[in-house]
């Protein structure tokens, strides 16, 4: 194999891969990435088994073949070369790495015993906008459980309701939920897909609004196919929670708030909360004023602002960290919080419901 990249391209293909290179594994293969250029193009590929990912470069290729790379060594001796073409030439099971003077040879893998990626039927799949994706799994992703015992809070439930994707995550605490409508009418289908992988898939959407993404969607695995990548996850084999059921639009007390202002307040409230402390963030809404009061080893806070309020006085608490996630998300100037009780959870969410984020509340000392 003889081939010449620009290193740019080359390096902006090996930073998508690495994503899917596993820091650990059994199989010192997998520690490689897998570049092919026996076609038109390069593709390389890496793969641990639950993530995988494919990106396709043009290069000139002089002689096609396959082979196999450590991924980290290569990376770092790519990243380190000048700005100039870079000659990759495979012979004898060697790796000659060559730009300008500078030059590399390192041992090669035999790519027969790669793990290529999963392939299945694409039996479902929906188009998206490369931004709406990025910004979907932006506002819920926070919010999945982390090493919790049950696998399903680790992920996201993707929702197909005819011309509709909802998407969402919980951990026990809170949930969050966003829709979206879709171009198309599609067959009615969820799946659940790790955070993991939607994580790393954010990290490699550009955010394009024109760029769209092709999701297809089986049994057991999630595509992602955009611009020259594919992202293939394994999904979570469980069945996610009825988070209809945990929904309500009942309420006796419900504000309106400028987001920008009750975000600064709860920040400033976390100046006074160690990282151990779990300490709340207390709301006592009255006559259209939130007092935001935070009592901690540190010290005390009060701040004041001004609500627009419907319905019942009420003092709920809640935790900070919790509240911040949520509001940092949402893009509105303005935000509606809803709740029944003290002891009953508050759903943020904006007229069309295309988005919901429900926190549950703790208890407080009353004597404040």
């Amino acid at each position: 194999m003889k081939v010449y990249f620009e290193k740019s391209a080359l390096m902006n293909a090996i930073n998508t891969v690495l994503k899917a290179v596993p820091s650990k594994t059994n199989y010192k293969i997998l520690e490689c990435i897998l570049i092919d250029a026996r076609q038109s193009q390069v593709v390389l590929t890496a793969n641990d088994t639950e993530l995988g990912i494919e990106t396709t470069i043009d290069a000139r290729i002089e002689t096609h073949g396959i082979t196999a790379i450590n991924a980290k060594l290569f990376a770092e001796i790519i990243r380190k070369l000048p700005d100039s073409e870079i000659l990759l030439q495979i012979e004898d099971n060697t790796a000659l790495i060559q730009s300008e003077n500078a030059k590399f040879r390192i041992m090669c893998d035999d790519p027969d015993t790669y793990i290529l990626l999963p392939q299945f039927n694409k039996d479902h799949s929906i188009i998206i906008s490369q931004f709406v994706l990025k910004d979907l799994i932006r506002q819920t992703i926070f919010s999945i459980a982390v090493n919790d015992s049950n696998p399903a809070m680790s992920g996201e439930l993707f929702e197909v309701r005819e011309n509709q994707l909802r998407v969402c995550s919980l951990d026990g605490h809170r949930i969050s939920i966003r829709k979206v409508e879709l171009n198309d009418v599609y067959p009615n289908f969820q799946v659940v897909v790790p955070g993991k992988s939607l994580s790393e898939i954010s990290k490699i959407l550009t955010g394009n609004a024109d760029s769209e993404v092709r999701i297809f969607f089986s049994k057991n695995h999630i595509s992602f196919e955009f611009d020259q990548t594919i992202v293939v996850s394994r999904l979570i084999d469980k069945k996610y929670f009825n988070v209809d059921q945990m929904l309500s639009n009942d309420y006796e007390t419900c504000i309106t708030v400028n987001k920008k202002i009750l975000l600064e307040s709860i920040e400033r409230s976390t100046l006074l909360v160690k990282e151990s402390d779990k300490k709340p963030i207390i709301f006592n809404i009255s006559q259209n004023s939130m007092e935001l009061i935070m009592n901690s080893s540190l010290g005390h806070m009060r701040d004041e602002i001004m609500v627009q309020q419907y319905g019942k006085d009420i003092m709920i608490g809640f935790n900070p960290r919790f509240m911040i996630e949520a509001l940092r998300v949402i893009d509105d100037e303005e935000v509606q919080l809803y709740t029944i009780n003290a002891k009953a959870p508050c759903f943020i969410k904006d007229q069309n419901e295309s988005y919901i984020y429900l926190i549950l509340p703790v208890n407080f000392n009353q004597a404040i």
